[in-house]
């Protein structure tokens, strides 16, 4: 494997990042999602901004970026629990969305991505993630059970384009372990 490394991303990659959330999630997602919302995923601005804010994490192997997280402080509604209580955690919780080109994957970019979110964020005094996964992507479930997260128990269905959604909340610390 080439050298692989997790950058902060900056604005000269955004255009790489849009493309790679649009073209995966249009592989990932096609069964899950109608496709005028996969048609819609170019938000440049969401993008730009959350690069602007230091939000964005890139993994690059070699001369290519692979993937990327998205990592910030989690907003109160993404926290709470069905009930809409808030945790006693609520302030030292992130909310973490990573993401790793399919032909890049298994090669630790993902760990390694949330590893290096999980360390910035820590230095912060955060001390808890999650994550939202759809039900029925048993990739991604898989990925964070490695990473020793786990489902909480919240779920939420949204409305993708008339098509409902249902999503699983996984949470877990923000101690990431790199093997050798």
């Amino acid at each position: 494997m080439a050298d692989a490394g997790v950058h902060p991303a900056t604005a000269a990659d955004l255009a790489e990042i849009v493309r790679i959330h649009r073209e995966t999630w249009r592989l990932a997602y096609a069964e899950l999602l109608p496709a005028e919302v996969l048609d819609t995923l170019d938000a440049d601005e969401a993008w730009a901004l959350a690069v602007r804010q230091g939000a964005v994490l890139k993994a690059v192997e070699g001369e290519w970026t692979v993937g990327f997280v998205v990592a910030s402080k989690a907003p109160d509604d993404e926290v709470a629990g069905a009930d809409g209580s808030l945790p006693a955690d609520a302030a030292t919780t992130a909310l973490l969305s990573v993401l790793v080109e399919p032909r890049w994957g298994r090669r630790g970019h993902g760990t390694r991505l949330v590893a290096e979110a999980a360390r910035r964020l820590a230095e912060t005094g955060a001390t808890r993630g999650i994550a939202w996964v759809p039900e029925a992507d048993k990739a991604s479930r898989n990925f964070y059970e490695r990473l020793g997260w786990a489902g909480d128990g919240t779920v939420r269905t949204l409305d993708a384009g008339g098509r409902p959604l249902r999503e699983i909340r996984v949470s877990g610390d923000l101690i990431v372990r790199l093997d050798p």
